[in-house]
């Protein structure tokens, strides 16, 4: 069975120098953000924000509502990663670390990049 956890439609705009588009959108899982604080957490000097809580409970079977695909869930959960996206993108250190660039610009992530800084061009 694939992976059913909801994706969130990430849309950026900016005019900092510093990011390569000025608009993108890129489609992310509660696990590509978990992913996004895990790096800045380990590559930087920024105090990350928390990412709003894990929906196990929503996952239980025999449920009354839609579990994780419920639509009040959903939103407040999209609400609280837009907060927390908001908060790490307009930090200023975070602003120069190449994941959050992937995060926020490229359409898949390469988990496997090499941690940079971006530098002003």
């Amino acid at each position: 069975m694939g992976n059913l956890s909801p994706e969130t439609c990430v849309c950026f705009q900016t005019n900092l120098p510093i990011f390569k588009l000025k608009e993108s959108t890129v489609r992310r899982r509660y696990s590509d953000f978990e992913w996004l604080r895990n790096e800045l957490e380990r590559e930087s000097k920024v105090v990350v924000p928390p990412l709003p809580g894990k929906a196990l409970l929503r996952q239980l079977p025999f449920r009354g509502d839609d579990g994780i695909f419920d639509d009040s869930f959903i939103e407040e959960r999209k609400q609280a990663l837009e907060q927390f996206i908001n908060k790490v993108a307009g930090h200023p250190l975070a602003q120069n670390e190449r994941c959050l660039h992937m995060f926020l610009q490229d359409e898949v992530i390469d988990k496997n990049y090499t941690p940079s800084k971006i530098r002003h061009t």
